[in-house]
């Protein structure tokens, strides 16, 4: 009951996000127009380089990873030479111009309200973007996380608990599958070592050679006991003489 009861206010919690989401894309459509069609800021001189040379950089480095392909890109763009670079710049500066008037005319198509509705919600994503680096900030400096509500925990676990009957159990039958199938080849694979004369493979083989070495101590162990008895014992008996 109480696991249905967390599953309820989660599911309750999720769908009052969705309603608020839709209810922000149901406004923005109605005002006819988003930041989505505002006109793209154009790259900068070095990310066109990047962009017009990624893919000869990733043929003639086929295995290196994306951070160490950037990496060499950043090494080349630094190492080009000036009258290089100026063409990416006068590319830069062409499109720049375009993005103006581009701009320009995007806004002018704009009602007041439309205008103030883009405003504050650039507004927002510059405060987001600000929360996010201070968060990362404060992680990379091991600031403690703050401690869990009682419900938190709660769901957590029932989640994690639900999660794993609904999805895992197929997945724990495959495996029980699978150690069947191993039992039958291991067994089937040990009968052809021995017939090629390979029985220090074989699993009952090697488990005795193992128990070898521990027998032969406890025999010692006992043969040493039973010296140190009889040994005692003539003592013993002389000493009574």
């Amino acid at each position: 009951r109480a696991a249905g009861l967390g599953l309820g206010l989660v599911t309750a919690a999720g769908g009052r996000r969705l309603l608020r989401a839709g209810g922000a894309a149901e406004r923005c459509l109605s005002r006819g127009t988003s930041s989505n069609q505002r006109p793209k800021r154009p790259l900068t001189a070095y990310f066109r380089f990047v962009m017009d040379n990624r893919l000869a950089f990733r043929e003639k480095n086929p295995e290196a990873s994306n951070t160490e392909l950037i990496k060499k890109l950043a090494g080349a763009w630094k190492e080009l030479p000036a009258s290089q670079k100026q063409v990416y710049e006068e590319a830069r500066k062409t499109d720049w111009k375009r993005y103006g008037e581009q701009l320009a005319a995007y806004k002018a198509q704009l009602t007041p309200a439309q205008a103030a509705a883009l405003k504050e919600e650039k507004r927002k994503q510059l405060a987001r973007r600000r929360s996010i680096r201070a968060k990362r900030e404060l992680n990379l400096l091991g600031k403690p996380k703050r401690a869990r509500s009682g419900f938190n925990i709660f769901v957590k676990i029932y989640f994690r608990f639900y999660h794993f009957q609904r999805y895992c159990s197929p997945y724990l039958q495959l495996a029980q599958d699978d150690k069947v199938r191993y039992e039958n080849e291991i067994k089937s694979w040990e009968a052809k070592m021995i017939e090629l004369g390979r029985e220090d493979l074989v699993r009952s083989k090697r488990q005795s050679l193992k128990k070898k070495p521990a027998e032969t101590a406890k025999q010692t162990e006992t043969a040493k006991a039973k010296a140190s008895s009889s040994g005692k014992k003539a003592k013993l008996k002389k000493s009574e003489e």
